[in-house]
Order: C-alpha cells, then structure tokens, then sequence
C-alpha cells in the first residue's frame, strides 16, 4: 500500500493524457485494424514510458533508452533494415510499364519544401525546419533518417508525427483527397495496359537507381541502397526464402521494435509541449500539402492529355506503402464498383517512395551546406 501510494505523487495530468493516447492507438489497432504492428507498440509503449516506474528510472527505461541508442539514434540500424523488407514488398512493375507515374511521386513532394519555409518562418533553426518537413511524405525510416542526421532536437515528436500520420493514411486522406477533386473526376476509368517486364529490367532497375541516386544525392544513398537491395532479394529469383522472410519477418519485427521505441520518446513531459504540438501540427501540413501536391499536377496534366487520369491516383504519390494506394483503390470503387485504380496508384505510389528518399537526400545536402555541415 505504501509504494501504492508513493506512487500516485509521481502521476501527473500530462501521464493521464499520454495514456488516453496510448488507450487510443491499441484502439485503432485492434478495434479498427489500422497498422496493428505499428499502432499497438506505440500505444502500449506510450503508457508504458508514463507510469511512474518509467519515471523513476528502472529497467524498463533503461531498456527503451538502448533500443533507441543503438536503433535510431546511433547507427539508425531500425529504418535502414525496414527498409529492405520494404524493398522486398515492392513490386515496380507498374511503374516500369508507365513510368510517366513518377511525376506524381515527385509532384507529392511539394509539402515537404512547402512546410520548410513554413517552419523558418515560425522561427525553427534551418536543421530543425527541414527535419520537420519531412514528416509530409509519410515516411517514418526518411524522417528519422534526416532528422538524426542533421542532429534535430526533436527527433522525438518527428518520429511520433511521421509514424503517425504514416499509420492513419485511411483517416486522413479520404477527406483531402474528396475536397481537392469533383465526383466527376473520381468517377474516370483508367485502363492498365500492363505489359510483361522482362526479368533483367526488374534485375538492372534497382541496381541503376541506386547509382542515380548516388550520384544525383548521395546523401540519400544509404536510404535508397537498402531500400534497392531488398527489391534486388525478390526480383533477382535465387533468394525467395530470404525475400519473404524480408516482407514477412523482417519488417514487421523491425516495425514492432520501431513502434515501442518511438513511443520511449512519448513521455508527456516532454511530449505536451507547444513546440511539439506545432511540430505535429506542420507536420500534418506538410501531409496535406504533399497530397495536394499530387492530385494537382494530375489535374493539370488533364487540361493537356487526351486520355484522362483520375486525378486521385497523384495522392498515392507520397511514401506511405501501400497504404495510399489501397485507399485511392478504396474511394475509386465507392464512387463506381467497377473503377479499379490499384495498379496505377501502386506505380505511383512506389514512385513516392524512390522521390521522398530522393528528395531527403536533397534536403540534408541543401541544409548542410548552408550551415557549414
């Protein structure tokens, strides 16, 4: 009953407000089946951090503490290694048949130089504005990647906005995308012409990326070349165990591990603040924009095309895979059951994966040189 009691001192209101949060992502996990592998270890993890154990300094956050050390912080082992079991799910196919889909992955990225300005403008040091746009592209590995590099102090609230939004794409685009398009537009059919990809370009495809890449922003070669060599793994027809085991396994132990390690940054001491409250709000700003971004260019490339694009697939262009895409798939068949955009918005959508590392790399070059890094 005494340690009962001694306990109690150490629970604040900002504890009691972290686990109605952590209360809701299990929610939205289990009851809603939103990114369960991601969501739950966030959710548990931030009630976790907020109990007064936490607080006093045993094991647990002792346990947490290493995991982000070694996991992000130090040697950003976690998103590097998600991400070949990310490569290993993507299938470029449709993206190699129409390769014009990678303007909308390059167009979706206009959130995040958007929100850039926007944060130098509210008064962030160039290394922490630059941190934060990153979050628009729904890319947890990108964001931790940047921000870790450029030696943000908010890596914290980064993680939290980035993983967040990435996990709540289904809540959050539908309404986005239905205010930036008339039903007339969700109602065009596009017909996929898919052709075969002969087995040596899916091989080379990588391969050439990655040389691009690294050469174009070698900054981001770290990102992209693990995110290529797990696309190698499937495409390459030697390795099928490793590969799945990459798709299965892997990722989704690695998103485990990121999830409860994200939420070691959850403690509502330092999470209810006013600067991570606005971090998470640019950060949805960002989100918004980059899908603004996406759906636009498809509309004005409409004004000029004979063969019209149903200007929902340019939201798939931001790096949440493959979420984005399941969801332009999803409002296409509630406008008309016969509608299937998967495909094309699958080829967008791993064209927003190669641009938002592209355009991360770009970044931490642009922001380094200005500071001297």
């Amino acid at each position: 009953m005494e340690v009962l009691l001694q306990n109690f001192q150490y629970i604040t209101w900002q504890s009691l407000v972290m686990w109605v949060i952590g209360g809701v992502l299990i929610y939205l996990a289990i009851a809603k089946e939103m990114e369960p592998t991601l969501l739950l270890p966030m959710g548990f993890g931030a009630i976790l951090v907020n109990l007064p154990v936490a607080v006093e300094g045993t094991g647990v956050q002792h346990v947490l503490e290493t995991l982000f050390s070694i996991g992000i912080e130090g040697a950003e082992l976690f998103p590097l290694m998600l991400f070949i079991g990310i490569g290993a799910m993507i299938d470029f196919q449709p993206l190699l048949t129409n390769p014009k889909l990678m303007i909308f992955g390059a167009a979706a990225q206009f959130g995040i130089f958007f929100t850039l300005a926007a944060a130098s403008l509210l008064g962030f040091e160039l290394k922490d504005a630059a941190s934060i746009a990153i979050i628009g592209a729904a890319d947890g590995p990108t964001s931790i990647f940047v921000a870790t590099e450029l030696g943000s102090q908010y890596l914290g609230a980064i993680m939290v906005a980035a993983y967040s939004y990435m996990a709540l794409v289904p809540l959050i685009q539908p309404p986005i995308i239905k205010l930036c398009t008339t039903k007339s537009e969700r109602l065009i059919k596009m017909q996929y012409k898919g052709k075969p990809v002969p087995k040596l370009t899916k091989i080379l495809f990588p391969i050439v990326v990655t040389i691009i890449v690294g050469l174009v922003a070698p900054d981001a070669v770290a990102l992209i070349g693990f995110l290529m060599f797990g696309n190698l793994i499937r495409e390459c027809g030697v390795m099928n165990s490793i590969s799945e085991t990459a798709q299965n396994t892997l990722a989704n132990l690695i998103t485990i591990f990121l999830g409860i390690t994200i939420a070691s940054q959850m403690k509502g001491s330092d999470f209810l603040r006013v600067d991570t409250l606005i971090i998470i709000g640019l950060g949805l700003v960002a989100f918004i924009f980059d899908t603004f971004g996406g759906i636009m260019v498809a509309k004005i490339m409409n004004l000029f095309s004979k063969e019209k694009i149903n200007p929902m697939i340019g939201a798939a262009g931001i790096s949440a895979f493959p979420m984005s895409a399941r969801v332009v798939h999803k409002l296409g068949l509630e406008e008309d059951n016969s509608n299937f955009l998967l495909m094309h918005s699958i080829g967008v959508n791993v064209s927003g994966q190669i641009a938002s590392v592209i355009a991360g790399g770009l970044i931490l070059a642009l922001v380094k040189s200005a500071i001297g890094g």
